[in-house]
C-alpha cells in the first residue's frame, strides 16, 4: 500500500500538467493572433461605434478589463468594441517578411562559409591519393636510410 499513492500522485501530476500545457497553447495561440491583428481604440470618422456587451453603467477599468474601449465621445454608449489598427499590421507584417527575407538570404551564406572548411565536402581540402603516396614512400625510406646511421 506504500507504494500505490505515490503512482497516484504522478498520475494527477500528469494530468495538471497535461491540463496547464494545453492552458499555455492556448494563451501562446491568443498572442500570435493578437500580434497579427493589433486593435486600437483610436476612432476615426468613418468608423460605426459597435457597443461592448458587458453591461450598462460601468467604469473605464471594467472596460479595459473585457477588452474593450471606453468612449468619451458619445455619453449614452459607455464602452466600444476596439478597432483593427491596419497600419500597426501592415507594418509588423512587413517587419516579419522582411526578417525572413533577410534569414533565407544569409542562410546560404552561412551554409557556404562553414561547408568550404569541411574535407567531406569541399575536394580541393581532401588530398591527393598520388601525393599521400609519394609521401609515405619517402617517409618509409627515409627511415629506412636513418635507422643505420644511429646503428
Amino acid at each position: 500500500s506504500g507504494f500505490a499513492s505515490p503512482v497516484q500522485n504522478v498520475s494527477e501530476q500528469s494530468e495538471v500538467a497535461s491540463s496547464n500545457l494545453r492552458m499555455t497553447l492556448i494563451d501562446v495561440y491568443e498572442h500570435v493572433v493578437s500580434f497579427f491583428r493589433p486593435m486600437t481604440c483610436q476612432y476615426k470618422d468613418e468608423k460605426t461605434l459597435i457597443p461592448c456587451h458587458i453591461g450598462e453603467g460601468h467604469n473605464t477599468t471594467v472596460c479595459l478589463e473585457n477588452k474593450c474601449c471606453p468612449s468619451e465621445i458619445s455619453p449614452a454608449l459607455t464602452c466600444y468594441m476596439p478597432f483593427t489598427d491596419k497600419m500597426q499590421m501592415t507594418f509588423r507584417l512587413l517587419l516579419l517578411v522582411a526578417g525572413g527575407l533577410l534569414l533565407l538570404g544569409c542562410l546560404p551564406l552561412c551554409c557556404c562559409v562553414c561547408l568550404q572548411r569541411s574535407p567531406c565536402i569541399n575536394p580541393l581540402r581532401r588530398g591527393n591519393k598520388k601525393l599521400r603516396k609519394i609521401v609515405s614512400e619517402r617517409k618509409a625510406h627515409s627511415e629506412d636510410v636513418s635507422i643505420p646511421l644511429l646503428g
